[in-house]
């Protein structure tokens, strides 16, 4: 009876030494795939946000022929999602025009964290510098810094995974920013420090809009481009779009 326990205990401990040595394997190989990255599959919401030049006049309903304003936006969207139709992406635009970081704080929750983006663009500090050179609700270099972080820290508690493309805000001396330029480059150029070092920390996209705006003046004037200071033409939108998919691509493979 004792030998015919042992040979039993004998069985059971080989049966269960067999069935962790083929469960170990299996563990290790899942843990050595990686995990699907999103960023190249399908169903991404890519979501716009920021001030004027991204609101492009989108229209507030839901029809598909005016959606996406008419800006860089809209030429981002209608190539990538003619070019990729395969992975039903889902564009939003909601910059609205006169916008500050102070104002995207008040509707962060409705117009970004409750669409729940999986790439994040913003574009937004032409306003802020406004208010501090027209002296009117200003928003200091400090106060932009300090609210574009809250606004950032909340969106990747939201979505750790969430790809942020932070947007240099630009200008060019033209009209009224020609006339008051040293005013106008002196706080823009802190905004641009704000930006770059936000997207460092932040592990964000960062777009030179203003580097792109610069080397353009080598092949046609300011107003070209930029028709008052700030607001794009057709061709600069174009330049955005442009710059704004080369920076992006090197994160979303998918893009060409």
């Amino acid at each position: 009876m004792d030998n015919l326990k042992d040979s039993r205990r004998s069985f059971l401990k080989k049966i269960a030494v067999a069935g962790a040595t083929t469960l170990v394997p299996q563990a290790l190989m899942a843990a050595s795939v990686p995990a699907p990255d999103k960023l190249d599959g399908k169903g991404l919401t890519i979501l716009f946000q920021g001030d004027s030049i991204t609101d492009g006049k989108w229209g507030r309903n839901h029809d598909p022929n005016h959606i996406m304003g008419h800006g860089y936006a809209f030429s981002i969207a209608s190539r990538v999602g003619a070019d990729h139709p395969d992975k039903n992406l889902l564009f939003l635009n909601r910059g609205i025009s006169g916008n500050k970081v102070t104002d995207l704080e008040q509707r962060w929750q409705t117009d970004t964290l409750d669409l729940k983006p999986d790439v994040l663009s913003i574009l937004v500090g032409i306003n802020d510098a406004a208010s501090v050179i027209q002296q009117q609700n200003a928003v200091t270099v400090a106060q932009y810094e300090s609210v574009y972080r809250t606004l950032l820290d909340q969106m990747q508690q939201q979505n750790p995974d969430v790809l942020l493309v932070l947007c240099e805000p630009f200008i060019l001396p033209v009209g009224r920013i020609e006339q008051q330029w040293e005013a106008w480059h002196s706080d823009v150029v802190q905004r641009q420090e704000v930006v770059k070092r936000l997207a460092t920390d932040y592990k964000a996209v960062f777009v030179p809009f203003q580097k792109v705006f610069d080397k353009a003046l080598a092949k046609a004037p300011a107003s070209y481009w930029i028709w008052d200071g700030v607001h794009p033409t057709v061709p600069g939108h174009e330049l955005m779009a442009r710059e704004w998919m080369k920076q992006v691509k090197r994160k979303l493979r998918f893009f060409k």
